[in-house]
């Protein structure tokens, strides 16, 4: 069996040609090279560019695979390019840009623009097809239609995933970073927008990676199937903050700012702290269909990511940081906090002077003290 990974180099990529090759497959990985990973040496290595049809075509001519996995690059591309390459792909998007008012990706200011969103969303969901859309989610939306609508036309058997933010080893976009800088660097105090009270759907990649196997294993069960995957519990951007500081034995003063009062395009924070709604997944389906549960725990996975990236730190100011949008600039964050604080003295002293309904709360049931007694 013979099986060709597109990505393959990234969080998720290298788990899954770990587990392709425990499956006994003849593994190949296509990609443009420019994340170096040192794979078992019978895997083989085509460098090509996922993005481009020519590309693409050129690399896979006279080959075909009995299992497609396209984990990176341009979808639309490559569920035509493999009509005829393959009889089983399986796909991946990204949940974020499907679900409406999840995040406009391309907006110049997209923690600005998001919309509330019920919790959790499940496949289905009205909000994965809602209009009003931006055209990066409507690309991602489109792609998994031509995937699915190539399944049922025959030309393979299709399974597609929708992300969610992804973490862990080699994650392009390392979401814990934003806090493992900050202890490294010796911060005492972190601006939190809004309390951190949403609830966001996250994936270790490990457990990324172990859902997808598992459409592998089961390719009858999750023909022409769309899957969210995510850890199964969703944590609140506050709970994961904390976790990560205890991980790392440092305390950080979490200094709660109403979203309100936050000025536009404020970045001055964690980046993934700055999500003011709910965005969480609903894993019924895999979790049912195909058995899914989590591999790793969260606690035990926010470990391994710490772990890497206390051996393997991003450089300041490198690529993947400069693609969080986070700038470190902690003498603005600084001054962000001083301006709340004394603001909050202000507003606390005129509340306590203001006049206000006095209110004796009561238990709702009764407690008598004696025979009689009503209350």
């Amino acid at each position: 069996m013979k099986a060709l990974v597109i990505g393959g180099a990234g969080s998720t990529g290298v788990p899954i040609v770990e587990g392709l090759l425990e499956r006994g497959y003849d593994v190949a990985v296509l990609n443009r090279g420019v994340h170096p990973i040192e794979f078992s040496p019978e895997v083989e290595r085509i460098y090509a560019d996922p993005h481009w049809r020519e590309n693409l075509q050129e690399a896979m001519e006279g080959r075909s695979y009995d299992l497609v996995m396209a984990i990176y690059g341009r979808l639309r591309l490559i569920a035509e390019v493999m009509k005829g390459k393959t009889s089983r792909l399986i796909s991946v998007g990204g949940a974020l840009a499907v679900y409406k008012g999840w995040m406009h990706i391309t907006n110049e200011n997209p923690f600005g623009v998001m919309e509330e969103s019920p919790a959790p969303l499940d496949e289905d969901h009205y909000l994965a097809r809602a209009p009003g859309v931006g055209h990066f989610s409507e690309q991602v939306r489109l792609s998994e239609d031509m995937v699915m609508e190539a399944h049922r036309e025959g030309v393979y058997n299709a399974t597609h995933f929708r992300y969610p933010i992804v973490y862990g080893p080699r994650s392009i976009g390392c979401p814990e970073w934003g806090i493992i800088r900050r202890v490294r660097d010796g911060r005492r105090q972190v601006i939190v927008p809004g309390g951190g009270i949403a609830l966001v759907s996250r994936g270790f990649c490990e457990n990324v990676a172990h859902g997808l196997l598992l459409a592998v294993d089961n390719p009858t069960a999750s023909a022409g199937q769309i899957y969210n995957i995510c850890d199964e519990k969703p944590i609140a951007i506050r709970e994961w903050m904390q976790k990560l500081c205890q991980i790392m034995d440092h305390e950080l003063e979490f200094v709660e700012v109403p979203f309100d009062l936050l000025p536009p395009g404020f970045r001055n924070a964690p980046t993934q702290s700055i999500f003011r709604f709910h965005r969480v997944m609903d894993v019924t389906k895999i979790k049912e269909q195909l058995g899914y549960r989590d591999a790793v725990p969260v606690d035990k996975a926010l470990e391994a990511t710490v772990a890497w990236y206390t051996e393997h730190p991003l450089p300041p100011g490198g690529e993947i940081e400069q693609n969080q949008g986070d700038p470190f600039d902690y003498e603005a964050e600084d001054r962000y906090i001083n301006i709340y604080k004394d603001g909050s003295e202000q507003i606390r002293q005129a509340f306590l002077q203001a006049p206000g309904s006095k209110v004796v709360w009561r238990h709702p049931y009764p407690h008598p003290q004696k025979k009689g007694d009503l209350r």
